[in-house]
């Protein structure tokens, strides 16, 4: 699976979201992605990408397209 795939299913099985409505997702813009939701997903993308993210970088991730850009500093090509 290509990491576009894998990170895509991570945001679909961590907010029961249609694959459609993923690319426009944000912090908060839906209900499970509160606090609680944002850490999950985080351990999620650790656990399927093999990386640690910074403190910093977990507070930045604030929407599908943020993670990329964030991924990217991690050798991830998304």
């Amino acid at each position: 699976m290509e990491n576009l795939d894998s990170y895509r299913k991570v945001f679909v099985e961590s907010f029961g979201v249609d694959d459609a409505d993923v690319s426009s997702l944000s912090y908060e813009s839906i209900l499970d992605w509160d606090s609680v939701g944002h850490m999950g997903l985080i351990a999620e993308i650790e656990e399927v990408f093999g990386v640690e993210l910074e403190m910093d970088d977990v507070i930045e991730f604030s929407s599908y397209e943020k993670g990329i850009e964030i991924l990217k500093k991690y050798g991830i090509a998304i």
